[in-house]
């Protein structure tokens, strides 16, 4: 789907404001409502604009130990994939899961209270499917830059 101007800046007002009403939309972009709505429509029937959420901030909830789980495996079976992915995708305390290239397989960033609760996690993440055989951990001290907003030009 080819996105103009207009499109781009709907996308750009909303994931800096999911709450901006139609009204608050179609005034920004110098359309009325009616040609604002079959654009937002159109958006999200083509999967650009997926779901509006609200932030929330993890400090405030006590989530102020970030960690990047770094994991390898010997097995690189189709159903190994499928269980290990299955698996790690149910753990609330991941917040992404990535599958790389270069020197480890998976990529996982874990959002815990403290070392405590991430001890539990990695128990878990290492009792959960047989055929890891590395994980290594990084902690982040502090965040420089966090983003949801994609870089729409």
């Amino acid at each position: 789907m080819e996105l103009d101007n207009t499109d781009k800046k709907l996308l750009s007002l909303l994931q800096n404001d999911g709450t901006l009403s139609l009204n608050e939309l179609a005034e920004s972009v110098n359309l009325t409502t009616t040609p604002c709505w079959k654009r937002l429509k159109r958006l999200e029937d083509n999967g650009i604009l997926e779901k509006r959420v609200a932030l929330v901030n993890p400090d405030k909830l006590g989530l102020s130990f970030t960690a990047f789980v770094l994991v390898r495996t010997n097995d690189h079976s189709h159903e190994w994939y499928h269980r290990f992915a299955s698996t790690v995708s149910e753990f609330p305390e991941v917040m992404e899961f990535y599958r790389m290239a270069g020197e480890y397989d998976y990529m996982m960033k874990v959002l815990v209270e403290d070392m405590k609760r991430f001890d539990q996690f990695y128990k878990k993440l290492v009792n959960s499917v047989d055929g890891i055989s590395n994980v290594t951990s990084t902690f982040a001290m502090e965040s420089l830059k966090y983003t949801t907003a994609l870089p729409i030009e």
